[in-house]
């Protein structure tokens, strides 16, 4: 079509063909300016903030990023929990991502009980397991409890036991105060700690294997799990009721003896509350006060030990106390039983 077509068929039929299209910029304009007026009027005449009026939003983003924060701090301290605790690898961008500070580790006190969910849940999900594939024979619940705990100390890289041994060598060694914390430095294992150990583990795979030949596959995976999880909130007893004592400079568990605050007590409380409400849920003729009453009877009496013999705690009196305390929640669980 030619130019003269073109401009003949425009004045024909009014549609602005391809090279008649030169208005179309300037009523968008128009239209453009029109909606601004009309938003600004709109503003104005109703109080209401329109696309030009949006001073609130940086209020409410602050308040956004305050609890965003507040999320993500309570994930770094949970993850420098089980840095710490476990043998999880919490390594290369993600631990720069976690940071460290003597501040982040007081506050990842609260997360105890949450490291005792996790390593409890896959502890009791590998004796749950073992004792379903085994053969029904009487000393599957045996071998799933012994190799559920051998599972148990490459999770967590026998932090808790070493912690028992060396207080059991400490206690053990000497009568004497301060000799008795120097023995606790020692890294080498002596006779009351060996025992110590035998004894502890040997109480959990018996306890473990009569709860589960006594009550069923069920019973027993809830109690592992809910045993980890009380045996980790009741050590936080002990840093809040007793000083710390020993060598506090190099001592790895001075950062913890520092301070713990209300809160972060509040929040383990928070962990073990709600695995303790899954457990009666789930199994709830469980006689899961008699197995809570003898972990706190475990802590009791180490509490009273480091108290008397320490005037104190260490970070081995840690270790050991969730250890018995796991051990005596078994106990009590088993003799509910009866």
């Amino acid at each position: 079509m030619t130019r003269e077509n073109a401009d003949q068929n425009s004045r024909e039929t009014g549609f602005a063909g391809p090279l008649a299209a030169s208005p179309l910029p300037q009523e968008r304009g128009e239209d453009a300016q029109r909606r601004r007026g009309e938003s600004e009027a709109f503003s104005c005449g109703t109080g209401s903030a329109g696309p030009q009026a949006a001073s609130p939003l940086p209020q409410n983003s602050g308040e956004n990023a305050k609890r965003h924060w507040s999320v993500f701090a309570a994930i770094r301290h949970y993850l420098l929990a089980l840095q710490f605790f476990t043998r999880i690898p919490v390594t290369g961008r993600l631990a720069d991502w976690v940071g460290f500070s003597p501040a982040m580790l007081r506050a990842s006190a609260a997360h105890f009980p949450g490291v005792g969910w996790l390593v409890g849940a896959l502890t009791a999900a590998v004796f749950g397991a073992l004792l379903w594939l085994l053969p029904a024979q009487p000393a599957a619940p045996w071998v799933a409890a012994a190799l559920s705990t051998v599972f148990s100390v490459l999770l967590t890289g026998a932090f808790h036991e070493d912690g028992l041994a060396d207080l059991a060598d400490g206690l053990g060694g000497s009568l004497d105060r301060e000799r008795a914390l120097d023995i606790m430095k020692d890294s080498r294992i002596g006779s009351y700690g060996a025992l110590a150990l035998v004894l502890v583990v040997l109480g959990k795979v018996a306890l473990l294997a009569l709860i589960a030949q006594s009550a069923g596959l069920w019973p027993a995976v809830a109690a592992l799990f809910a045993a980890h999880v009380t045996s980790r909130l009741l050590p936080l007893v002990v840093i809040r009721t007793l000083p710390h004592v020993g060598d506090t400079a190099a001592s790895k568990s001075k950062p913890l003896a520092e301070a713990i605050g209300t809160g972060s007590l509040f929040a383990a409380l928070l962990w073990w509350a709600l695995a303790l409400a899954l457990v009666v849920w789930a199994l709830p003729g469980a006689p899961w006060w008699q197995a809570v009453l003898g972990a706190m009877l475990g802590l009791g009496w180490l509490w009273r030990l480091l108290r008397r013999r320490l005037q104190g705690f260490t970070g081995d009196g840690l270790g050991a106390t969730q250890q018995v305390s796991e051990v005596l929640f078994y106990l009590g669980f088993a003799l509910g039983l009866a």
